[in-house]
């Protein structure tokens, strides 16, 4: 069973959707108690951080979250939920991250209409961990922040596009993959990255 952690913010029956569609035993969940034995997390996110971080606490699935990225169980993150990977977001300053890489979530700069709203041409980052994003693709995008990686942080850059100059768009690290852009609105290419996250839930290891 894959986790799509439901925290209360926004629909998350798409993800769910997309990843059964790709063959992934996807289920919500939106209590800690359920998540024992699964063999993947997937935190989704839309709107606002600080809500979304405030509603991820107070559902008791925050520790869920940890317990998969602290014991390498095969963790996504997508959209705000990637975000909240960081240690905080300028759009909330009073809201902490979960703190997993270092750095802040920034409004997107460059002159641009925002949100961006739109498919975006997105690109590995040369050198950089590719196992779900191997190649240069397009993904629909919906959002005005984006995380600035800052240390390590900066290793774990996947992929970028360009939105009135670099945006980061994914990252990749040691059984923690997470995206700016929504796989599961993303067509073949979005249910290509998510057959791919599917592919690292084997089951060797499970949320405790």
């Amino acid at each position: 069973m894959i986790a799509v952690l439901d925290y209360g913010i926004g629909n998350l029956r798409s993800a769910e959707k997309a990843l059964q569609r790709v063959g992934g035993d996807a289920r919500l969940v939106d209590r800690a108690q359920d998540a024992p034995g699964a063999v993947g997390v997937v935190l989704p996110g839309v709107g606002a951080f600080g809500a979304c971080a405030r509603a991820l606490r107070s559902s008791g699935l925050e520790e869920v979250a940890r317990a998969a990225l602290a014991s390498g169980v095969p963790f996504l993150g997508v959209c705000v939920g990637f975000q909240l990977l960081f240690e905080g977001s300028e759009e909330d300053p009073r809201e902490p991250g979960l703190g997993i890489l270092a750095g802040v979530v920034r409004r997107v700069r460059g002159g641009l209409k925002l949100p961006q709203m739109q498919w975006n041409r997105t690109t590995p980052v040369p050198g950089g961990p590719h196992a779900l994003l191997p190649e240069e693709r397009w993904f629909y995008y919906v959002h005005s922040y984006a995380p600035v990686p800052e240390g390590e942080g900066r290793a774990w850059v996947a992929a970028t596009c360009d939105y009135g100059g670099e945006v980061v768009a994914a990252v990749e690290g040691p059984g923690c993959w997470a995206t700016q852009f929504h796989p599961e609105k993303s067509g073949a290419a979005g249910l290509e990255l998510l057959a791919r996250f599917v592919a690292t839930c084997d089951g060797r290891t499970t949320v405790g």
